[in-house]
């Protein structure tokens, strides 16, 4: 699948914690369908027996022509309709079109009282940002899933890394909340990272160039990002003091090596 799964990734690496585990096998933390079937199944294998248990339950709710609906998507993974087919459950011939539509909604999901709507006023976008900082764990996780852009740009900064993979993974965040992330040098090397290893993130140019251009960006995707921006904007970063040295020393030796080859 094309869409990032940064939350995905840390339940694999057993990176969670077990009260944010149980929340998944319950079904309440389901930023996307495809992640949310995807940590259900993981759970499953999961160390705590109640965890197994309570993520087989959930599965057991999740209504079988959702289920039929979800699986006939081309890009499901060929392991997840196995994974099903094990217990009966098979794609449909066509998938609908309202499915389709709505591709990006959770299967299940146990809490969904989003935490802020993005059609609320300013006064109450911002009181909402400024509510952020009394909030419990558990909250600011339904916040990064669920809340307004204000809150996701606050959000992705948090020092709680499952935090800031929440707000990568969630179905709202936009490509230029994405570029304004990869500008920002007060999130995490983590963050960094997981921008710049999604593909469909890295075709916008602006991406590559804020991702290039922080000093926090590991110094090996700077090197390799830099081969792909303009003459103009390798030029500044040639100069560029914020960067690392090896950056713009590299950089200066791109501009003369093309310089040689144009003459």
């Amino acid at each position: 699948m094309n869409t990032p799964t940064p939350l995905l990734d840390l339940f694999k690496r057993g990176e969670v914690d077990r009260d944010v585990r149980m929340q998944a096998a319950e079904g309440a933390l389901a930023p996307r369908a495809h992640e949310q079937l995807a940590i259900l199944v993981l759970l499953l294998e999961d160390r705590d027996a109640e965890i197994r248990e309570t993520a087989d339950a959930t599965i057991g709710r999740i209504p079988e022509e959702t289920l039929k609906a979800f699986l006939a998507r081309s890009d499901v993974p060929v392991d997840l309709r196995e994974f099903f087919a094990d217990r009966g459950i098979f794609p449909d011939e066509i998938p609908t079109i309202e499915f389709e539509a709505e591709v990006d909604a959770p299967l299940i999901d146990t809490d969904p009282v989003a935490a802020a709507g993005d059609e609320e006023d300013e006064e109450a976008r911002q009181s909402s940002v400024q509510a952020l900082a009394t909030m419990t764990f558990p909250q600011r996780l339904k916040a990064a899933m669920k809340g307004t852009r204000e809150m996701r740009a606050v959000l992705i900064r948090d020092p709680n890394k499952l935090i800031a993979a929440t707000v990568l993974s969630c179905p709202k965040v936009s490509l230029p909340e994405v570029e304004s992330f990869a500008k920002m040098q007060n999130v995490s090397e983590d963050v960094l990272r997981i921008i710049g290893g999604n593909r469909a993130w890295l075709k916008s140019y602006g991406v590559v160039v804020s991702l290039t251009k922080n000093p926090k960006t590991p110094l090996s995707m700077s090197m390799n990002l830099m081969a792909r921006l303009t003459s103009k904007d390798l030029q500044k970063l040639a100069v560029d003091r914020n960067v690392p040295e090896a950056l713009r020393i590299s950089a200066r030796k791109k501009i003369v090596a093309s310089a040689s080859g144009k003459s």
